[in-house]
C-alpha cells in the first residue's frame, strides 16, 4: 500500500497558487484514477483508489502546509505505511516553472511542508519535486510569490507536468525511484 500526499494550502484563497501544485496533482490523480471521494480523516481529506493494482490513499492534509507532518504521519501510522511507501508531491522554488524531478530523502530546502513531515516520519520518503521558479527577492516577497497564482503561460506548463506525473506514477509504484527519476528525466528531454 502507498501513500501519496499532495501539499498545499486548505482554502478557496490558495486554491490555484504555486503553493498548492500537490493539491492540485492530488485533484488530478483523483479524477484520472477514479479514487473514492475524499473523505475527512487525519486531520486531512484522503481517498482510496488503485493504481497498476496497488491500493493507494490519496492525502491532502488540511493542516496548512506548515503542520502537514501532523496529517501524515496519522495516516501513515493507522495503515501501517513505512516512509519507503510514502510519495510527496510539492512546490520546489530552487526548479524553474514547469521541472520535475524526484528523489528519496534529501533536505527540505526552507519548504515548511516538508520540513514538518520530515520531523513526524523521517526524511527518507519519495519526494516529487514540481518546480514554480523563484523571485528575485527574499523574505516577504517569497511569501508572497509562492502564495501567488500562475501565469497563463506556467499554467500551461505546470498543467503538462501534473499530467506527466500521474502518466508516470505507476512506474514509480511498481519500479521504485531509480526507475522512475530516469524516465521523467527522459520525458523532459523529448
Amino acid at each position: 500500500m502507498f501513500l501519496i500526499v499532495g501539499l498545499g494550502n486548505p482554502g478557496t484563497e490558495y486554491a490555484a497558487t504555486r503553493h498548492n501544485i500537490g493539491f492540485m496533482t492530488a485533484d488530478y490523480l483523483h479524477e484520472k484514477y477514479n479514487f473514492s471521494p475524499f473523505k475527512s480523516k487525519f486531520d486531512g481529506l484522503i481517498a482510496e483508489g488503485k493504481i497498476n493494482n496497488e491500493k493507494v490513499l490519496l492525502l491532502k492534509p488540511q493542516t496548512f502546509m506548515n503542520l502537514s507532518g501532523n496529517s501524515v504521519v496519522k495516516a501513515a501510522n493507522f495503515y501501517k505505511i513505512l516512509p519507503q511507501n510514502v510519495i510527496v508531491i510539492h512546490d520546489d522554488m530552487d526548479l524553474p516553472v514547469g521541472k520535475l524531478k524526484a528523489k528519496i530523502g534529501g533536505g527540505a530546502g526552507g519548504h515548511n511542508g516538508l520540513k514538518s513531515i520530515d520531523a513526524a516520519i523521517t526524511p527518507n520518503y519519495n519526494r516529487i519535486r514540481i518546480g514554480v521558479g523563484h523571485p528575485q527577492g527574499h523574505g516577504e516577497e517569497v511569501v508572497n510569490y509562492v502564495l501567488g497564482g500562475f501565469s497563463k503561460t506556467d499554467k500551461e506548463t505546470i498543467n503538462h507536468i501534473i499530467e506527466l506525473v500521474a502518466e508516470t506514477l505507476p512506474i514509480l509504484i511498481e519500479k521504485g525511484m531509480p526507475s522512475y527519476s530516469n524516465l521523467i528525466g527522459m520525458k523532459q528531454i523529448a
